[in-house]
């Protein structure tokens, strides 16, 4: 009688035990299922390679020159490593005056802080206004030339050794974005060997020639719901003479205001593309002498340069005619001011007026004659024209 009564009582232990062992299994297969899944985050497989990139080639005519002017391949290169982080470089290999020129435009490692704000280190692209930050690439870029004041011996940022943080916020109902950095920043030219141009700014980005840094940022608005205005201000200020020289504490303050306005209009059948950017630059007075084979000249004068363009481009992209929307007019105006006393001092004005057809959505042949009226301190007044055809291509 006593058996009866054990056997329910190991029937009970025996089920308690299988459940307990299944449970057991089950959570063991949970946490080998997690290890994995951590695993293959560290995995080589599990990272991505991107090339991107564009190319163009250009052709030029004046009345003391028509030829082919340079060919450009810019390939792009993106790493992930992981969903939060990247790195990013473009390289220029150019073809001018018969020589292939090698340039690094940016390399930099980019990492994702929440969802919202990222963080770059290397050499990056300066978000000192918004050309050569989004514009910069041929098949972006509406026009076959720059606006006055940009490029590689500009006056403009362009491209600096350093740290960049950039985040999206919102300000009430309005969205706004905001980039803070700090770069080994420009340097000044003293005129010890190019005296032609003491006191100019010289914007290359490369190893920091005194303990100062650059520090610089920009901050944009979008006033409107659709997004299709944005309003920026840009600043930067820092030192740029060499260590332990009498330049040492000179330094230099920028600003810029810049705007875009991207609208679709229904009754003009089309986009409406609106660009613009001002420039400031304000370096502080110094005295600067010069001895050009015993012969001493000294240089003191208001170091203030500005630079502007504004630019309109549209494109009827609603036409039901296939050429027509195809087809974009775009006109720029230009200007670039710099100090009236320095031996570099120049005014000039610049019509750029430009007609696209874009084969495709990053594929365009552009039409451009651009007009300069240049008045020189070195050169002279020149009044030239000249009519360019551009072929780019965005991949």
């Amino acid at each position: 009688m006593r058996s009866h009564l054990l056997l329910p009582f190991v029937i009970i232990q025996l089920s308690w035990w299988g459940i307990s062992t299944a449970h057991a299994q089950e959570n063991v297969s949970d946490q080998i299922e997690s290890i994995n899944q951590k695993l293959d985050s560290y995995r080589p497989g599990q990272s991505r390679f991107l090339l991107r990139g564009y190319a163009d080639a250009t052709f030029f005519s004046n009345k003391e020159e028509t030829s082919f002017g340079n060919a450009r391949l810019v390939p792009v290169f993106i790493y992930k490593q992981s969903d939060k982080l990247l790195f990013e470089g473009e390289l220029e290999f150019e073809v001018e005056d018969g020589e292939v020129k090698v340039a690094l435009e940016y390399a930099n490692m980019y990492y994702q802080l929440g969802s919202k704000a990222t963080l770059r280190m290397g050499k990056i692209l300066v978000p000192f206004g918004i050309f050569f930050d989004r514009l910069h690439p041929s098949w972006i870029n509406r026009l076959p030339t720059l606006p006055m004041g940009y490029g590689h011996d500009g006056i403009i940022p362009t491209s600096d050794l350093g740290i960049e943080l950039r985040s999206g916020i919102y300000l009430g109902n309005m969205k706004a974005n905001y980039s803070i950095y700090v770069l080994n920043g420009p340097t000044i030219n003293t005129g010890e060997h190019e005296a032609e141009e003491v006191g100019m700014l010289v914007n290359k980005g490369g190893v920091d020639n005194n303990n100062n840094k650059a520090v610089g940022g920009r901050f944009g608005l979008f006033p409107f719901k659709d997004q299709s205005l944005e309003l920026g201000f840009s600043a930067q200020s820092g030192k740029l003479g060499n260590r332990d020289s009498e330049f040492e504490d000179v330094s230099a303050f920028l600003y810029a205001f810049d705007w875009t306005y991207v609208k679709s209009i229904s009754f003009l059948k089309g986009i409406i593309d609106v660009k613009g950017q001002l420039n400031f630059i304000n370096i502080e007075d110094q005295t600067y002498v010069i001895d050009e084979g015993g012969v001493i000249e000294e240089f003191n004068f208001d170091n203030s340069s500005k630079s502007t363009f504004f630019q309109l481009a549209y494109r009827p992209a609603m036409s039901a005619n296939a050429l027509i929307s195809s087809l974009e007019l775009v006109g720029r105006y230009s200007t670039l001011s710099t100090p009236n006393e320095a031996p570099w001092a120049t005014e000039n004005r610049q019509l750029t007026l430009g007609l696209n057809y874009w084969i495709d959505w990053r594929t365009a042949i552009k039409f451009a004659y651009q007009k300069d009226k240049i008045d020189n301190q070195e050169a002279g007044k020149i009044d030239a024209g000249v009519f360019f055809l551009q072929w780019t291509l965005g991949f």
